[in-house]
């Protein structure tokens, strides 16, 4: 069963970055995330959000976009965006697979 939210270092581990690039992230891009916060203040980011924080490392880290290019990218053609990201996590696991089978043999 998926969880409904995950903490900011849950979140970070997802995307492979650190916890204080995605607090910075969470801070500029407020029209795209919006994690709630839990009584003790603490981001707590649903999948949704975390989906939004992969768009982002996509556009930012293997796309070279500003964060301005990439919200606007974001906002301009999100479902290319996401399309994109998921067939490079695609990509990603096949490797890793591929990667697995080799050490193997």
């Amino acid at each position: 069963m998926e969880k409904l939210f995950y903490s900011i270092s849950e979140a970070a581990e997802s995307i492979g970055e650190s916890v204080s690039l995605v607090r910075f992230w969470s801070n500029s891009f407020p029209r795209l995330l919006k994690p709630r916060r839990n009584a003790k203040g603490n981001r707590q980011f649903t999948a949704e959000d975390i989906e939004v924080l992969k768009q982002i490392h996509f556009l930012v880290k293997e796309k070279g976009l500003t964060l301005e290019g990439a919200e606007r990218a974001m906002q301009a053609e999100k479902a290319s965006v996401s399309k994109s990201v998921k067939a490079l996590e695609s990509l990603k696991e096949i490797r890793a697979q591929l990667m697995e089978i080799k050490n193997s043999i």
